[in-house]
């Protein structure tokens, strides 16, 4: 591995990714991580996971909370030596071989702006509250005119956009938390921890069962590593890594818990947050308005940081030789257009759903984005073990960034991952047929432009 790059005081772009601005700040990249990860997966996507676990999801969201930091760890030691927009592809075929660096980061991308659809369909369901006589399509054609606009500006621009955008539900939440801590220990609401049936109401296996679900809440900590490319200096890598889980892991399980000891789990369901719901119980009317507003602006963070971090990946493949090179222009901001445009195909398919079966259409999206978010996070575990592999003792010292558990952390994430993985696919005929398909159509995508590059 190359010795210089594990040092450099400024950032050292790669030569294919020319022509991007580094301006993003440490809270910045953070924040892009933060703002994709704390959107439907939580607040409405921990409504299904409550479904199906019962009281005992929490113990779903410490597994998931624990693959999510190994995965962290590992992704802010590749980073701080590699940045790159490429991120996770750059590192599978570096420390891998092509076939996986290519899958990676093109099925990251496929499934990433396919999930911006599960934003814009959350969205919609959100404003439903207070505009029921709208159809839900009118409001994914708005807020997908609203993020093509603020992603087609520079970076420094977005960054601080998607800072305050992100900050706004992290206060909320953080406030969620607070008050439903006190209304638990003033007694206003019953703890609901072992009612209905008992901590484990729904079985023993069960938080086995949903924790593909908090999984999927805690994606987004893979995507620091996609903002290091833009990132305005090395020194601001490590430190974003170590903030970005320590902030999402606070969050989510804080807001797990509290929210399955004030919410009866049997009440849970897809077509309202389960915060606004928790919200209505405790017979605070406005505060649900309130509530509201702020997984709506959660959910259109989450979309807005899902397409950036979308166009990025498209551009670098443009740049590497893995999709047509149009992609990989930039206008005079500094934006990939073109990738952008393309990557927004996410906003059809929601359209689709919000159509066919607007009560289910959250769901079905969120099990195809499964697929590509857990092969970053499996390709990422294996490309860090090889890379440390490949090290001596010396070269890791100097490393910018080290993970507190090392080769052994990632070992075991990648086994924790994996078998996730196994038991979603295997899980239900709907998850082995459509990860199978989409691994397959990976495939041959990889080949046809494995054959293009040869040729040009």
């Amino acid at each position: 591995m190359p010795l210089n790059a594990l040092q450099p005081e400024v950032i050292q772009e790669d030569p294919k990714e020319h022509g991007l601005h580094h301006q993003l700040t440490a809270g910045e990249m953070t924040m892009v991580a933060v703002g994709g990860s704390i959107g439907t997966g939580l607040l409405l996507g921990s409504a299904a996971a409550l479904e199906i676990a019962g009281p005992s999801v929490i113990l779903s969201y410490l597994i998931a909370a624990f693959i999510a930091y190994t995965v962290a760890m590992a992704l802010g030691e590749l980073a701080s030596t590699h940045p790159a927009a490429g991120s996770f592809g750059v590192y599978g075929e570096l420390y891998l071989n092509e076939y996986w660096g290519f899958l990676c980061r093109a099925g990251y991308w496929a499934s990433i702006a396919f999930s911006i659809g599960a934003e814009l369909v959350a969205s919609a369901t959100y404003m439903g509250l207070w505009f029921p006589a709208v159809a839900g399509e009118v409001w994914v054609i708005v807020f997908s005119a609203l993020l093509l606009v603020v992603n087609l500006r520079s970076v420094h621009a977005f960054g601080r956009f998607e800072f305050w955008f992100a900050m706004i539900k992290f206060a909320a939440i953080v406030g969620f938390i607070l008050a439903g801590t006190g209304l638990l220990f003033e007694g206003r609401i019953a703890s609901q921890y072992t009612a209905n049936g008992g901590f484990f109401a729904r079985g023993f296996v069960a938080p086995m069962m949903a924790v593909f679900l908090a999984i999927y809440a805690f994606g987004g900590v893979e995507m620091l590593a996609v903002t290091t490319g833009e990132s305005r200096s090395s020194k601001d890598v490590p430190r974003a890594a170590r903030l970005t889980f320590s902030l999402l892991a606070a969050i989510y399980i804080g807001a797990i818990v509290v929210l399955v000891g004030v919410m009866p789990w049997n009440h849970a369901g897809v077509s309202e947050s389960p915060f606004v719901s928790v919200l209505r119980l405790a017979k605070i009317p406005a505060a649900a308005f309130v509530m509201n507003f702020v997984v709506l602006t959660a959910a259109l963070s989450g979309a807005n940081a899902k397409l950036y971090v979308a166009s990025r990946l498209l551009f670098s493949m443009g740049r590497s030789g893995w999709a047509p090179p149009a992609f990989g222009r930039l206008n005079a901001a500094g934006s990939p257009r073109l990738a952008l445009l393309v990557s927004s195909y996410g906003i059809v398919t929601a359209l689709i759903f919000e159509n066919w079966v607007p009560k289910q259409a959250f769901l079905y999206i969120m099990g195809a984005a499964f697929s590509g978010l857990i092969l970053s996070w499996i390709v990422s575990l294996a490309a860090h073990l090889s890379f440390r592999w490949r090290l001596t003792p010396e070269q890791v010292s100097a490393l910018p960034m080290r993970s507190p558990l090392g080769v052994w952390g990632s070992i075991v994430g990648f086994f924790l991952v994996t078998t996730a993985v196994v038991h979603t696919m295997f899980s239900a005929r709907v998850n082995e047929i459509g990860g199978l398909v989409f691994f397959a159509g990976m495939t041959i995508w990889y080949f046809l432009q494995k054959r293009r590059r040869r040729t040009t």
